[in-house]
């Protein structure tokens, strides 16, 4: 691993990759690909200047996204930790198809500068892996990433050529972690988040070994708050120790699991629900995208509302709902809308959920 910056190069396609030799290829690529290329030549320079810090911005899944100052330093650890344990050896193809503008982009160059790999990339797009016909020793994707090439006749045999497969950025549906399960080479779900630059835990999802639970690196210490909320302290990654969000458990191994987001608890009625635990139950009974959220009630302090994109499954659901939920899950509200709202990174949009549930509720839109 070469973990010393000013020594560290880039390879790019096969050929040494520098500043200016990238400057030329843009001059020669198309418009869609030139801006990829140019964001990446852009975090090069950052990444090779005297500072020894680097500004990145959170995803937004919560809020406003906004940037946080990290050390390069622990970048390189953290690369080093996921290729070290994917066994990734220079030379080794990795393949880059994730928005340089937040921390998973970035942390594949990283990976390939301290691991010295061959940085293949594709403009990031829903399927990836529709021009791919080269094998690949490591990729990273998001959930709908995957989905999506799964969905395509083309492009579905293609996660064959890939030998990692480590898959983060949220959750993994059910459906989605059944269809992987067989599959062959090693395909990892991610815990982590900017703060963590990147993952800090890794779950195999597909066959033989596969995982129930998060299994975190060995430099990593974990404990729960008062709250149940997930402390991180991961001094190699992380400068301080971090209190997240998370509602979690931990097993007496040391593995965890997520059961969600501490900011994602409806008080219903006393009852504390946590919404993902819905959202789970409910990708069984409908391929319709769709969200959990909660407007106030005078009643019962907070009420569910379903926000659901496709109007031929409304009655469906709410028939299932009735008959396979338990009854202080079931949404007070089913609501249909054109587009549930998401961030950037393809994340449900939690805050702007509740304020689109709360302004239907004001108007009157919300029919129980």
């Amino acid at each position: 691993m070469q973990t010393v910056r000013n020594k560290q190069v880039l390879t790019l396609n096969g050929r040494l990759c520098t500043t200016d030799s990238l400057l030329k290829q843009i001059e020669n690529e198309s418009a869609v690909n030139k801006a990829f290329l140019q964001e990446l030549y852009d975090f090069l320079v950052c990444w090779f200047d005297s500072s020894e810090t680097l500004a990145i911005n959170t995803s937004g899944s919560t809020g406003t996204p906004k940037p946080i100052i990290v050390r390069k330093q622990n970048m390189i650890e953290s690369a080093r930790m996921t290729c070290e344990f994917l066994q990734l050896k220079p030379g080794n193809i990795a393949f880059l198809c994730m928005p340089l503008q937040y921390i998973a982009g970035k942390m594949m160059i990283v990976r390939a500068l301290v691991a010295q790999l061959d940085l293949r990339w594709q403009v990031p797009s829903g399927n990836p892996l529709t021009d791919v016909d080269y094998h690949i020793h490591f990729a990273a994707m998001v959930p709908s990433q995957v989905y999506n090439v799964l969905k395509d006749e083309k492009s579905k045999g293609k996660l064959l050529l890939i030998e990692n497969l480590i898959i983060g950025g949220g959750a993994i549906s059910p459906e989605l972690e059944k269809d992987l399960h067989n599959l062959p080479g090693k395909i990892y779900s991610t815990y982590g988040m900017t703060e963590t630059l990147s993952h800090i835990a890794l779950r195999k999802i597909n066959e033989p070994h596969a995982q129930a639970y998060y299994q975190p690196f060995p430099s990593v210490e974990l404990s729960l708050d008062n709250d149940s909320t997930l402390i991180i302290n991961a001094p190699l990654i992380c400068d301080v120790t971090l209190k997240t969000n998370d509602v979690a458990h931990i097993h007496v191994d040391g593995s965890f699991q997520i059961l969600g987001r501490k900011d994602n608890i409806i008080n219903c009625g006393g009852i504390k629900i946590q919404i993902e635990e819905i959202e789970k139950q409910l990708t069984q009974l409908t391929k319709s995208a769709f969200c959990i959220t909660s407007v106030p009630s005078s009643k019962w302090g907070e009420e569910i509302v379903l926000f659901i994109e496709d109007t031929e499954n409304e009655i469906m659901v709410d028939r299932k709902l009735i008959s396979t939920l338990p009854k202080y899950w079931q949404p007070h509200y089913i609501h249909v809308v054109n587009h549930i709202p998401l961030t950037e990174t393809g994340k449900i949009n939690r805050a702007a959920c509740r304020q689109l549930a709360i302004s239907k509720q004001k108007n009157g839109l919300l029919k129980e």
